[in-house]
């Protein structure tokens, strides 16, 4: 039985394409060399004219067409943590107006997404119930649809009662740290509403997610988990063009496999669906930079962000808004030779 392979674009960026280049997605990278990779076997390199038909289907494929979203450039998706107990903004936008005042000045500052959670999944935290996360998450949903806020609104939980109440609410994306495994019912209700997902690798339990974790090959494990729960949402009714998925940095994972699904993130992208990258301020980034005030982590987490762009993600989810929105426009401009 032939080993299975995994094909990562090796994507660059600028102003002058070869001939042979192929565009990923619709967006600002192409690649003319895929890297194949294969459990047990060393990676080998191929011209993309090598490469399987159905894999450069799902490499070229458009991304967050008829979203509402930029398909040319990278989205930033606010974060809101509704939560006295998040790792690094817990507190500032417990309660309901500030939370609001924070997602409108996000909006403003050129957030497309605000990402609303009302339970912490930082390591160790504890399940929240869906009626505190309810009473924590709806109001802010209202108050930015109230305010005139017309980005798209995230609501960040793995339960089902708490994504109704947001949908119902003005939200019209479900963002689940558990990859739809927790709740049943999640996958069933986002096909319902014909809301966008976001299926992300990551543990069931936050409490536990860092105990051990370990993998046999972190990066073709998580391309794997996330390859099946693509199809199991796609059994569910919900359309490929409206799931984006997400690696789980820091959930589960060390900094070894944080620092090996960043060097080969573009392994992502034969999902055939959007990729978001939600680094922002994390532990590795503390770990490497020798920084233990997560707030402090800024000029870190831009950095991430930017190597993220030269992979090609679509999605940055991110603390500091203004400052990823600026550099963002920054490195477009350096790499393309024009502002845009």
């Amino acid at each position: 039985m032939s080993k299975k392979r995994y094909f990562r674009p090796l994507l660059q960026v600028g102003p002058a394409l070869p001939d042979e280049a192929i565009t990923l997605g619709g967006g600002w990278t192409w690649f003319t060399h895929l890297e194949v990779l294969s459990r047990g076997a060393a990676p080998e390199i191929i011209a993309t004219a090598d490469a399987p038909a159905e894999v450069l289907a799902h490499l070229t494929a458009p991304r967050l067409a008829n979203t509402g979203l930029a398909t040319d450039r990278a989205n930033v998706m606010g974060i809101l943590n509704a939560t006295p107990d998040s790792f690094s903004d817990g507190g500032d936008h417990a309660v309901a107006e500030d939370a609001v005042r924070a997602g409108v000045a996000m909006q403003a500052a050129g957030a497309g997404i605000l990402d609303i959670g009302g339970e912490s999944t930082r390591p160790g935290a504890q399940t929240v119930d869906p009626k505190e996360e309810i009473r924590r998450v709806e109001p802010v949903v209202q108050g930015l649809k109230a305010a005139g806020v017309d980005a798209i609104l995230s609501v960040d939980t793995r339960k089902a009662d708490v994504a109704q109440s947001a949908l119902a609410a003005g939200a019209s994306l479900v963002n689940d740290v558990s990859g739809f495994t927790f709740d049943p019912a999640l996958a069933p209700l986002s096909a319902q509403a014909a809301a966008l997902v976001c299926v992300m690798h990551g543990p069931a339990d936050p409490a536990t997610m860092q105990d051990n974790p370990t993998y046999d090959n972190v990066l073709l494990d998580v391309f794997d988990f996330l390859e099946e729960r693509i199809a199991a949402l796609e059994s569910h009714g919900i359309p490929r063009g409206r799931i984006i998925a997400d690696p789980g940095i820091g959930f589960g994972k060390t900094l070894e496999h944080n620092l090996a699904l960043l060097a080969r993130l573009s392994l992502f992208h034969a999902l055939g669906v959007p990729i978001l990258l939600g680094a922002s301020r994390k532990r590795f980034i503390g770990t490497i930079s020798e920084t233990q005030v997560a707030k402090d982590r800024v000029p870190g987490s831009l950095g991430v962000a930017l190597a993220a762009l030269s992979h090609g993600v679509q999605v940055l989810r991110v603390h500091d808004v203004p400052q990823t929105v600026q550099a963002i426009a920054l490195w477009r401009a350096a790499m393309m030779g024009e502002q845009k």
